[in-house]
């Protein structure tokens, strides 16, 4: 469906508190496939709005029309970061110390993981242009995201960039009662312990679960930044009909 979301955040070139969302989902379909429909989406709409894969967007030169990059968020870390070493990546104490070096604000119910994201939102996210799915985001920042078969700590989860924007975002669905259970009382955790990005407990998504979800695919296309792509617009205010404005002085 594509309906309108509200969100209780700031205002910038990027977010209003209102805007407009793609939702779907897709049973027994792996985030793998849903990358797949993603990136078919994105460029068979460049295709019909504008007769192109190639546009302008904010003064960089965007081409959908080859294969997305699909880049683990780890591997994007250590490229963009050659002083964290691997075997550092899921050590707290070694995180904490890079990310203070990196000038990231870090906070005691930050994990390996939330330090992980927010070293990735400060030294990487705005170096992808051209458009890139990064994927297998850590347990600890992927509350709703299936745990990896074969990499526990990490999730079947991606997040699709162009020009530095957050486009996509997507995931094989957790569909364990028990565990989406313990994955909510971790989120109260870290948001009493200061994060405020954490999630609260949904008692009401626990009892659906438990009646029943198949394996299932999820994703999210944000409405507005994808016209922003199609118009070369540089501010989400350009593409929506009231956009929220700051109050004066």
């Amino acid at each position: 469906e594509i309906n309108r979301n509200f969100r209780n955040e700031g205002v910038s070139t990027r977010h209003n508190p209102e805007f407009t969302m793609l939702e779907l989902y897709q049973a027994y379909a792996t985030y793998n496939e849903i990358m797949d429909l993603t990136e078919s989406v994105i460029r068979e709409t460049a295709k019909a709005v504008i007769g192109s894969t190639e546009l302008t967007w904010d003064g960089a030169q965007i081409d959908v029309g080859p294969a997305f990059r699909r880049w683990t968020m780890e591997d994007a870390v250590l490229e963009l970061n050659p002083d964290i070493k691997r075997e550092e990546l899921r050590d707290r104490a070694a995180m904490a110390a890079h990310a203070k070096r990196l000038g990231v604000q870090v906070k005691d119910g930050y994990g390996w993981g939330k330090l992980l994201l927010e070293i990735f939102e400060k030294t990487v996210e705005h170096t992808l242009i051209q458009p890139t799915f990064i994927t297998q985001h850590p347990v600890e920042v992927s509350p709703l995201a299936r745990e990896n078969d074969s990499d526990k700590g990490i999730t079947d989860r991606f997040e699709l960039f162009v020009n530095g924007k957050e486009l996509a975002n997507g995931f094989s669905e957790l569909n364990d009662p028990e565990d989406q259970a313990a994955r909510f009382k971790a989120q109260v955790e870290a948001k009493d312990a200061g994060d405020d990005e954490a999630m609260h407990f949904d008692a009401d998504y626990i009892r659906a679960l438990e009646v029943g979800l198949p394996p299932t695919g999820g994703l999210g296309i944000g409405i507005d930044r994808l016209v922003m792509l199609l118009t070369g617009s540089a501010s989400i205010r350009d593409v929506l009909l009231f956009p929220y404005m700051r109050p004066e002085g």
